[in-house]
């Protein structure tokens, strides 16, 4: 069962979160300052680990009550005991743990310490432990993993369920923190692996406790994900509590297909799950090509007939530069699906022509199961059970969860395809797949500029959008109609007043209701992964554009100075830099947390990335000439460096320059200086108690604002 609770408001509170029937926020005073009422199991408590060579804390919270356990292992206390004591009671009551990429980093070593707390550990055991998962190669992270039949306290991973461990879309909490608007963003104090002072162990202690607050807030913004998890695991008797969306899916199908034809998707080796799979050492792209596709128009059929021509060992790159222009409009093809776009346009739908966007009910899967494809391993019940998913995301509305989860499910399963580990690899369905969704939407634009003054205005992936004249609507429609029968797919269909393009991936377009679709630049509502920084520019320029507001009085009187905020993310080997007016140099430079918020600023400093020469060169060493093998690279270094170097130039490495290898003009590497917002000063408030509204220097976001309007007059 889920009990309530309240979240500070996060604007004119500090966002911590409390028993709802309190009127005054526990930690900073906002009297009424409550959001929405959340919905919390009180079997979770919320947790996060400290490790350093000297010093180990862990701090627990009961997003419930607000109870707080905290333990410390160091050499002015010894906590072990106590924590083990808890950590058994939490086992016995059958509660679960929540954090923050704790199934790869924290349980492993809660699990260590509960297992081996009989042999008399100390903090060098415990730190040893931690040190062995830091220093784990990326190919064998799994090895740490504690699996969930070994698991003593049920661990749900924040990260995981948003796919945070996918390398595109990497997230870690600090840039949740910005995100989630906290009152301040506090990165690690100490530099990892270094024994702290007893000095130090208190702001360590506050920082695991603040990271624990963070993560209770984002563990309040995931409370309908662990719910869905949830009763999936209860229904299919699988735990799906860490599953990503896309995972959901995919176990979903080897299940199911497990259950129909069993070993249909792994096979043991070695005692060890290996997955089935269709291996192709080449690809003939004509006869994936669905024969029943045929073009009149030359430009498409030069396209059909060099794609039928082509046999592949690879499918990386096989779309490289392909296109064809047809009646102004370039149509461009990719591994991930056909786009184009008119550019830099306002269109608008009058008494004479009207937009209308055409898109196919889940394209890709659909195209699958209309035409019976699946990898070659799986046979044709893969058809079924995509069906049957794809006809329970239909059973929920658009908007909820479930369906935007089945919907990555459905896409999900199909990227797997092209996956070299996964039990779904077969890319030649991969290339049916995206070939023929290509050349299908085609066939629908082939037929539809035949309209008479009917303009292309965009494609992409799966959908085009055309102005039509009013009067060939009906006509248009029938020929959508043809489509759909001839393909056995579905199309659905919108109509917008108005489409302000800048290109493919960015425009907004409102339908005929007033409501608005919004991408890329013009983008506000992202999500959690994504950059979510000036959020008034995308604001401002839909008010000046749909609601025909002064794009300067918008900005300037907009009230919630978050939107006002930015923040950089620089690499583990960059370092942050931030140098005071009137002189800044070098000299007086502060550096700050890699992820620092900030805002343009009429009064402050300069921002600067430092960064190490590129690709791990040295400083001081002499430059790689271009377009040089590295074979070759390395053999005329090892000859060089047998020479005698007296009386030669040397570089930092104590190799001499050599034309062959090196830059004509001597260049050597040197350290990198990249300007954050260059040539605007920038005022830094990790902690919103320094942000200033009358400092933040409008200019900037007007300007900004303004460049995405006039792109479009």
């Amino acid at each position: 069962m889920l009990y309530g609770r309240r979240q500070c408001d996060k604007i004119n509170g500090c966002g911590k979160i409390y028993p709802q029937h309190h009127v005054v926020c526990d930690h900073c005073g906002v009297q009424d300052a409550f959001s929405d009422l959340l919905l919390f199991n009180p079997l979770d408590w919320v947790y996060d680990l400290e490790t350093y060579p000297n010093v180990f804390t862990a701090s627990f919270m009961h997003p419930l009550t607000a109870t707080r356990e905290f333990f410390e292992v160091s050499e002015r206390t010894n906590d072990i005991e106590p924590l083990v004591k808890f950590l058994n009671s939490l086992k016995s009551s059958e509660s679960r743990l929540v954090g923050f990429n704790n199934i790869g980093f924290d349980y492993p070593i809660i699990h260590f310490i509960m297992s081996n707390v009989h042999t008399g550990l100390d903090i060098d055991a415990i730190y040893g432990k931690a040190a062995s998962i830091i220093a784990t190669d990326w190919k064998d992270r799994f090895n740490n993993v504690i699996w969930d039949s070994d698991t003593l306290i049920p661990q749900i991973d924040l990260y995981k369920i948003h796919h945070f461990d996918n390398e595109a879309r990497s997230t870690s909490l600090k840039l949740l923190e910005f995100n989630m608007r906290s009152q301040s963003i506090v990165d690690l104090p100490f530099e990892p692996g270094k024994p702290l002072s007893i000095d130090q162990i208190p702001t360590l202690c506050k920082y695991n406790d603040h990271d624990v607050d963070e993560t209770v807030k984002f563990y309040a913004e995931t409370i309908g994900q662990i719910e869905f998890r949830k009763q999936l695991s209860a229904k299919y008797s699988l735990n799906f509590l860490n599953h990503n969306d896309t995972k959901i899916g995919k176990d979903y199908f080897i299940m199911e297909l497990e259950r129909l034809v069993p070993g249909s998707c792994y096979t043991r080796v070695n005692n060890k799950r290996v997955p089935r799979q269709t291996i192709r050492p080449t690809i003939d792209l004509g006869k994936v090509i669905f024969p029943y596709i045929t073009f009149e128009q030359e430009g498409f059929n030069r396209i059909k007939t060099w794609l039928a021509s082509q046999k592949i060992t690879e499918t990386k790159g096989v779309f490289k530069d392909l296109n064809c222009e047809i009646d102004g409009f370039k149509y461009v093809f990719g591994l991930g699906g056909i786009h184009g776009s008119i550019e830099s346009s306002t269109v608008h739908s009058d008494n004479d022509y009207v937009i209308y966007d055409w898109d196919v009910a889940s394209y890709y899967p659909n195209i699958a199961i209309a035409n019976r494809l699946y990898p070659e391993h799986l046979g044709e019940e893969f058809c079924d059970i995509y069906k049957d998913v794809y006809e329970q995301r239909r059973s929920y509305k658009k908007g909820t969860v479930e369906n935007a989860m089945l919907k990555l499910a459905l896409n999900g399963v199909y990227g797997d395809s092209n996956n070299k580990y996964s039990p779904f690899y077969d890319p030649q369905y991969t290339m049916a797949i995206t070939i023929n969704g290509q050349l299908l939407l085609c066939m629908l634009a082939e037929q539809l500029i035949k309209i008479p003054n009917l303009e292309m205005v965009q494609i992409n992936t799966d959908g085009l959008t055309v102005k039509c004249p009013r009067v060939a609507v009906e006509y248009m429609k029938n020929v959508c109609e043809w489509w759909e029968k001839f393909t056995c797919l579905q199309l659905e269909s919108a109509v917008y007043s108005t489409m302000f393009v800048r290109d493919v991936n960015n425009y907004i377009a409102q339908y005929e209701d007033g409501s608005l679709k919004r991408k890329g630049a013009y983008e506000y509502n992202l999500e959690w992964h994504q950059n979510q920084s000036a959020l008034v520019i995308p604001k401002a320029v839909e008010a000046a554009l749909i609601r025909g507001e002064d794009v300067e009085t918008f900005i300037k009187t907009h009230d919630d100075i978050f939107d006002f905020m930015l923040r950089t993310k620089v690499g583990r080997a960059d370092q942050l830099v931030y140098a005071e007016l009137p002189i800044p140099s070098i000299y007086q430079e502060q550096q700050l947390q890699r992820i620092t918020r900030y805002y343009i600023a009429k009064d402050g400093g300069v921002l600067t990335k430092v960064s190490p020469p590129a690709k791990g060169n040295n400083v001081g060493t002499w430059k790689r000439a271009t377009k040089l093998t590295d074979q070759y690279y390395e053999s005329i270094k090892a000859e060089i460096s047998s020479k005698i170097t007296d009386g030669l130039e040397i570089d930092s490495d104590g190799f001499p320059w050599d034309e062959r290898i090196n830059t004509k003009n001597k260049s050597k590497y040197e350290i990198r200086r990249t300007s954050v917002n260059a040539g605007w000063l920038v005022s830094v408030c990790n902690d919103m108690v320094e942000a200033d509204r009358n400092n933040i220097d409008y200019d900037y976001y007007i300007s900004e604002a303004k460049k995405l309007i006039d792109i479009l007059r």
